[in-house]
């Protein structure tokens, strides 16, 4: 399925590391005008890494989420606020409780449309003051994604009890909540 994805004219990638890719996978499956979201693996050395190897910090990949979107629904722009809206961009070295290199944020740009669009969503964050400590995330090149294992895909489906507690417990929730509240805007674009 995501092979074909790739091959329809229109659609674009979008790929982002925001810690835990459990986590970052719900809020882009809700949205009008995205196709598909995969967890996997980008940013680092190994070729076909394992969960388990990328659990290690050595492989140089990050867990990451690739978005199949078409942006005639969809711009990349509100793609970037989602994820601006699901990380603590000042953290660095993990996310929330999750620590190591595999745990990165990144924005991973496909081309240089791409790229203007985040170094200038970047600069929009910084200037708006809802951060009193520098934004520290990477814009780099896309770079080869390894789907992860079937097990982790739609984890937040498949395990809700256990995403439910780890997105609790890591800290990500709260953080959230108290810095943008309820995200409604979000479920605004939900599909229909």
């Amino acid at each position: 399925m995501a092979m074909e994805e790739k091959e329809k004219p229109g659609l674009e990638k979008a790929t982002f590391a925001g810690g835990c890719f459990w986590c970052m996978e719900p809020p882009y499956d809700k949205l009008k005008g995205i196709i598909s979201v995969l967890v996997g693996y980008t940013g680092g050395h190994t070729k076909n890494p394992t969960y388990e190897e990328v659990s290690t910090g050595t492989t140089g990949h990050a867990e990451v989420v690739e978005i199949t979107f078409d942006p005639k629904a969809i711009t990349y722009e509100e793609i970037l606020d989602v994820f601006w809206k699901n990380i603590d961009p000042t953290q660095k070295g993990g996310q929330f409780a999750d620590m190591g290199n595999q745990y990165r944020t990144a924005i991973f740009y496909h081309n240089e449309e791409q790229k203007r669009a985040a170094l200038a969503s970047k600069e929009a964050l910084e200037k708006s003051g809802k951060f009193k400590k520098p934004i520290l995330i990477e814009i780099v090149p896309a770079q080869e994604f390894y789907p992860a294992e079937e097990y982790h895909q739609k984890y937040y489906l498949k395990n809700p009890l256990r995403y439910g507690a780890y997105k609790i417990g890591s800290g990500r929730e709260g953080f959230l909540k108290a810095l943008w509240g309820n995200l409604k805007t979000i479920e605004e674009k939900e599909k229909k």
